[in-house]
């Protein structure tokens, strides 16, 4: 009886390996979703602080972003809210990401739902201040949280917005350097928009020097690291380079 116990018993040892095998297999889908729900959270804080922050900035009235410029400057010969004015125009710069033949993403599309509607509803509740001891304030808090909202949304991974996609569309497609597409690009919009009546001023020169090595920072701040086991769950490092540097 002994004898027959001991096979018996160790034909019961190796059971607990495969709840081992289990467990490992459980554990490793969490960390896959852990990521997947961050970038999804990235992706919409991102876009929610972009409309805030540019919000802060149109309120400050000590100029815009290049994209505002020209926002604000058909907003006030259309009659149109800024917000929709935004939006608006964010399709129609995707529709130019056809013939350069960019591929949206998930990122891409809610950048143009998005943004425009927080800005107005912001617009909406924020208090009318001419005091300049507030909105110079406001304009380096908006450009702060925009570089922010940059670093959030871009490093989600889920796609650039539809102006930084027509910028990298057009240095594919020209073979032209990013830094060259990307002034041409804000030039023009800064030159039609305040043509239009849109706000260019000190905010538009501090936006401009400042975005860029904020961007950067928030990139590297809120990047999503990359499992050894799991690629594809890695937000790609390309929008970083491509959008940032030349």
């Amino acid at each position: 009886m002994t004898f027959c116990a001991r096979p018996q018993s160790g034909t019961t040892r190796p059971r607990p390996s495969s709840p081992t095998v289990r467990g490992t297999a459980v554990s490793a889908a969490p960390p896959r979703s852990r990521r997947l729900v961050r970038r999804g959270v990235q992706l919409v804080v991102g876009l929610v602080l972009y409309g805030v922050s540019s919000a802060l900035v149109v309120a400050s009235g000590l100029g815009l972003g290049p994209w505002n410029v020209l926002h604000e400057g058909l907003a006030e010969r259309t009659g149109l809210s800024i917000g929709v004015v935004t939006i608006l125009t964010g399709a129609l710069v995707l529709l130019l990401w056809i013939p350069l033949r960019q591929r949206p993403g998930l990122g891409t599309l809610g950048d143009v739902l998005v943004v425009g509607l927080v800005m107005d509803g912001t617009l909406a509740l924020l208090p009318g201040v001419h005091a300049l001891a507030v909105r110079v304030p406001e304009l380096v808090a908006g450009i702060v949280l925009n570089g922010a909202a940059t670093g959030l949304y871009i490093a989600a991974g889920w796609g650039p917005g539809p102006r930084d996609g027509l910028m990298t569309g057009l240095h594919r497609r020209t073979g032209r350097s990013i830094r060259l597409m990307r002034t041409v690009v804000e030039v023009t919009v800064v030159v039609t928009g305040f043509l239009l009546g849109g706000t260019a001023g000190v905010g538009t020169v501090l936006y401009a020097v400042s975005i860029g090595p904020l961007a950067q920072l928030f990139l590297r701040l809120f990047a999503v690291r990359k499992a050894a086991s799991d690629p594809r769950a890695v937000a790609p490092p390309s929008p970083e380079r491509v959008i940032l540097h030349p």
